[in-house]
């Protein structure tokens, strides 16, 4: 209400009689001054306040009472409780009435300070008018001044990204629709990028339009945080739009830009997102956005008009070399922090091996992070640092013990040669410590310790050299794999020549096993993802009888826009993508639609392909292999003289293929391996493969397993004559063996059993239960 005397300003102070209660008077603090109100005369001089201050106040006051931020006087209740509310959390705001301490300024506390410094705050405030500043009550509250942090030396320097940067300058230096939307995966440095401009900002290394900006940073969780009652959101976007409106050099970045969408929609009320839009079109306030990929397509593009008024700047994932020279850059403050020394080399080796086993984050965030824990896992390691600190603990507690007897009147000069002289000692043993102490060196074990305690890969695997891997590689395919040795040697040499990369086309090393059932073609690619990636999560196994219709192609790469699935990644793209390192086995070609097959062309000759949402997927570090029967049972006869057999074999298994794959899809194949049916030497040595496979599994029960050759023998005698190859073998193993060893434990009952031996006697396969 109006003041009932001036009938201009809002009334703060009311004056009811004691004849009539229901009477009141409401006045000004200028008329209350004036008609010498004595508790308003008495609170200004108590709190020194002259008429200009009072003139200032009421124009607070004014402020306050105005409809355009809180509503009609009456009406918008609920909104001024929640504006104090908003005072009443602001760093430094009065606890219990927070707009008394906008008014009295620092003078008003909850205790007794205003009483104890009323003389000396009157006195100070009739010396000095009192300055207005622009009101940035939501600036203050919602954002953060990156800016401001990175003047102040809190912001890490940015290494590279020259490109994004200057492009996202460019952008902010339009005159409309001047919103850039930095769009990547996560941890690629998106947050990185706005960082990276406060930071030219500050220094002055940014065009003249730009020197007088700011960037602050939008924190919407606060912004949405107690808005209760419907028109408070609104009211706090609007109060933020308008006062960077007026400010005129602030520039919001708001990181995850999406969750715009939807934020403080409720029923009859407006999101956030639909609030800004006239003012982005307008470039009457200047956005910074951040998200993912993903979250641009599902949010963003859905919304025209919003998508309209941002202009994408797509931030890639950095190559290794780039990754490698932002954590030399930022190497020092891991140093300092960690207390640390990391070499350049070890550097590199920790980028490189995020690459190769972190495979579902991105750089260089997963490099920064391996990086980081590794500097920890080796201070942690350093005993020498805490003995360090506790001694510069002692020698910190001495020099304020020295200080406090040099400054008493009767100085004990023995007490405090005694002081100097122990301080004197541990500054001698802090010297001594500080070698040892501060300059820990992150090694490649601590590496491999972290990346073990992240994905269980071994860290004596990870430390492994991978050209001495390569070159023992061979040798290790053929003790997993009987009986295949031709095979094994041509599928080392083509993993040694993908590996090595010494061609510049930079393409996938890609095989089709050939060969009857159950001699080794998918145990063999079991083994290569094993001995190659060093875990077996990264065999990517797709069965191609699954694969017969026309349609299946959408499983692939993913569904094309306007059919059902178009939000699903395809199986094949999305499991590289997120694990670049892996062997891609597509399980009995022959049942697969052609057009399945011409879809991987592109794969085997380029080394990429793009899905259906248009991101390109890189299948240059994987291995794909194609299994087939086709050829198998042909009986032609061979035309020609002096052809080994396995020259046979691979003409009768081309033939067959070419029946349905194309030549350009053949051409494109590293090597065509034909696998040679099983003999019986070599039934002998996979059954003792299999038989060695229960030592470790019954060793855990404390029974000591043993077999004789007569017991591999019989098995693979047994199993010969059957058309499935080491198949019959195993099932073989599992009817004579397992079921024969879960006899004895059954009937043992409570005895325990010690040890079993497996042999064969005559034409009958015994155990003997020790």
């Amino acid at each position: 209400m109006l003041c009932s005397r001036c009938k201009k300003r809002p009334a703060v102070v009311f004056i009811a009689t004691n004849t009539n209660s229901s009477n009141t008077q409401g006045l000004c603090l200028t008329c209350a001054k004036e008609l010498g109100i004595k508790p308003v005369t008495d609170l200004m001089d108590k709190m020194g306040i002259d008429d200009e201050q009072l003139e200032a106040m009421q124009e607070q006051f004014g402020g306050l009472m105005n409809p355009e931020e809180l509503g009609e006087a009456f009406g918008g209740a609920a909104d001024r409780e929640e504006e104090d509310n908003d005072a009443l959390f602001t760093p430094g705001g009065a606890a219990t009435f927070p707009f008394l301490q906008n008014i009295f300024g620092d003078s008003f506390q909850a205790g007794g300070n205003a009483a104890q410094n009323a003389n000396a705050q009157k006195s100070a405030e009739k010396k000095q008018k009192v300055e207005k500043r622009p009101k940035r009550k939501h600036l203050d509250t919602y954002c953060y001044n990156l800016t401001q942090k990175a003047k102040d030396g809190k912001l890490d320097a940015i290494i590279g990204r020259d490109k994004e940067i200057g492009r996202v300058v460019q952008i902010l230096s339009r005159r409309t629709k001047n919103n850039p939307c930095l769009i990547g995966e996560p941890g690629v440095g998106k947050t990185a990028i706005a960082e990276g401009l406060a930071l030219r900002i500050a220094s002055g290394n940014v065009p003249a339009r730009l020197r007088t900006k700011e960037i602050h940073l939008l924190d919407l969780t606060a912004l949405v945080a107690g808005t209760q009652f419907r028109g408070q959101f609104e009211s706090r976007i609007k109060g933020l739009v308008d006062e960077v409106k007026a400010d005129g050099n602030i520039i919001l970045f708001i990181d995850e830009v999406h969750n715009l969408v939807g934020t403080g929609d409720a029923e009859g009320s407006m999101n956030a997102a639909n609030i800004l839009k006239p003012a982005l079109s307008r470039g009457e306030i200047q956005v910074i956005g951040a998200t993912t990929f993903t979250e641009y397509r599902k949010y963003i593009e859905k919304d025209s008009a919003l998508e309209r008024r941002f202009q994408p700047v797509t931030v890639s994932e950095p190559s290794i070399q780039d990754t490698v020279d932002v954590l030399i850059g930022i190497k020092p403050y891991y140093e300092n922090y960690h207390r640390v020394k990391i070499s350049n080399e070890l550097v590199k080796k920790a980028v490189v091996l995020s690459e190769r086993y972190i495979t579902d984050r991105f750089l260089p965030d997963k490099a920064i992070d391996l990086l980081d824990e590794s500097c920890a896992c080796a201070a942690l390691r350093n005993t020498a640092m805490d003995e360090y600190d506790a001694v510069s603990a002692q020698c910190g507690e001495l020099k304020k013990q020295e200080d406090a007897l040099a400054s008493e009147k009767d100085i004990d000069y023995e007490k405090l040669a005694e002081v100097r002289c122990e301080l004197a000692r541990l500054e001698n043993k802090v010297q001594e410590l500080a070698p040892e102490a501060l300059g820990a060196q992150v090694t490649e074990e601590d590496i491999a310790k972290v990346i073990e305690l992240w994905t269980g890969i071994p860290a004596s695997r990870v430390k492994e050299n991978e050209l001495k891997k390569l070159a023992s590689i061979e040798d290790k395919l053929k003790s997993r794999i009987i009986g295949q040795d031709e095979a094994m040697k041509a599928v080392s040499a083509a993993i040694r020549r993908s590996r090595v990369q010494i061609s510049p086309r930079r393409r996938p090393a890609s095989f089709i096993f050939v060969g009857p059932t159950g001699v080794g073609k998918t145990e063999l690619v079991k083994v290569l993802s094993q001995e190659l990636f060093d875990t077996p999560e990264t065999l990517i196994r797709l069965d191609m009888s699954e694969f017969m219709e026309k349609h299946s192609v959408s499983r692939i790469i993913g569904s094309p826009p306007g059919y059902v699935g178009y939000d699903e990644s395809g199986q094949v793209t999305e499991k590289v993508r997120r694990r670049p390192y892996s062997v891609l086995l597509f399980d009995e070609i022959e049942k697969a639609h052609p057009d399945v097959m011409n879809i991987l062309l592109q794969i085997l000759d380029e080394g990429k392909i793009t899905d259906a949402h248009g991101r390109t997927v890189n299948f240059e570090n994987t291995v794909i292999i194609m299994t087939s029967n086709a050829g198998s049972d042909r009986k032609d006869a061979a035309l020609g003289f002096a052809k080994t057999e396995s020259e046979i074999s691979k003409e009768k298994a081309l033939k067959a293929l070419s029946e349905f794959l194309r030549p350009e899809f053949l051409s494109r194949i590293d090597e065509v391996i034909v696998f040679r049916p099983l003999e019986e030497n070599d039934f002998v040595s996979i059954a003792r493969l299999m038989l060695s496979e229960y030592v470790d599994s019954l060793k855990e029960k404390g029974v000591q397993f043993t077999f004789q050759d007569s017991a591999c023998q019989w098995l693979a005698h047994h199993a010969i004559g059957g058309k499935s190859g080491a198949r019959d073998l195993r099932n073989l193993v599992r009817r004579e063996v397992e079921d024969r060893i879960t006899t004895a434990f059954i009937d043992a009952e409570d005895t325990q059993i010690l040890g079993i031996d497996l042999f064969a006697e005559g034409d009958q396969l015994k155990i003997n239960a020790l």
